[in-house]
């Protein structure tokens, strides 16, 4: 579907920032900040497929370099 454009240490860094954001909203839901839990959607889905649309957009590629 999409090429992938994030190196390694870019997809772990999207998917633990995505789980604590979601953490947070876990944590109180009901809470002001209720909407990091949207927010953390956001990177833990680009974190997992690898893959980011705003790279793509900006020609941005963290996938290191095939020899």
């Amino acid at each position: 579907m999409f090429k992938k454009n994030e190196g390694t240490v870019d997809r772990v860094a999207r998917i633990v920032v995505g789980l604590v954001l979601i953490g947070i909203y876990l944590a109180n839901p009901a809470g002001a900040w209720n909407w990091l839990g949207l927010i953390g959607i956001i990177p833990l889905v680009t974190g997992l497929l690898g893959t980011c649309p705003l790279y793509s957009i900006l020609g941005i590629n963290t996938c290191p370099m095939k020899k």
